[in-house]
């Protein structure tokens, strides 16, 4: 299998062949990436919505009128959910929506994301993230020159002062540590680029990169 290169200054290289790489096959880990999408998104929920019962609102709990001969609806207190200023009916209380996955689901679910990214052409290789100097402009025009103005994925298990410096200001570019990076956020990046030093170690962990035993 074949992925993209690109020098440190952002110019395309030839396509080089990377030993050891194999995709999964088309529908495999789809159900692990459903559940691991869900779950992720799951936990990123607060859930700390509460709203008061009429147990928990403020008011006197005598009857406001008398049973009969008003002409109105009988009512029994002012913190009724009919009245205002009354109890929620079923409103949220606070609860926890984490979801837990194992180990197994999650490589799973990286292993089918990833297989889709590079037979989409969607992750490309750069020889190292650097600069040469802090500066957001430099940067910005290298990066855009691959990415184009859109959302773009950096990963790798450096990053050199000079470049997160002048990077961190860019809108479109989200940078991330290899060992951090989750099917998640793969998933929701078209574009992205990955340092020579750090795509072995993210084939490794998606399971796609089989060494060779002698």
């Amino acid at each position: 299998m074949k992925l993209k290169f690109y020098s440190k200054d952002w110019n395309a290289l030839p396509e080089k062949t990377v030993d050891g790489l194999t995709l999964l096959d088309e529908g495999k880990g789809v159900v692990a990436l459903r559940q691991y999408i869900v779950a992720f998104s799951a936990n990123l929920r607060q859930g700390n919505a509460c709203t008061k019962d009429r147990g928990d609102v403020s008011g006197t709990g005598k009857k406001p009128y008398r049973q009969k001969g008003t002409g109105m609806a009988r009512q029994g207190s002012k913190r009724s959910p009919i009245w205002a200023g009354g109890g929620v009916v079923f409103g949220p209380k606070p609860r926890d929506f984490s979801q837990k996955l194992n180990k197994k689901v999650k490589n799973v679910a990286l292993a089918r994301v990833m297989s889709d990214k590079i037979s989409g052409g969607g992750i490309s290789v750069i020889s190292e993230f650097d600069v040469s100097e802090p500066k957001t402009k430099e940067a910005a025009k290298l990066i855009n020159s691959v990415a184009g103005g859109k959302d773009i994925l950096l990963i790798s298990d450096t990053f050199s002062g000079r470049f997160a410096l002048a990077s961190r200001n860019i809108s479109n570019v989200y940078m991330i540590d290899v060992n951090s990076v989750n099917a998640y956020d793969i998933i929701h990046f078209k574009s992205i680029m990955v340092s020579e030093s750090a795509i072995d170690s993210l084939l490794r962990r998606s399971g796609l990169l089989v060494e060779e035993t002698k």
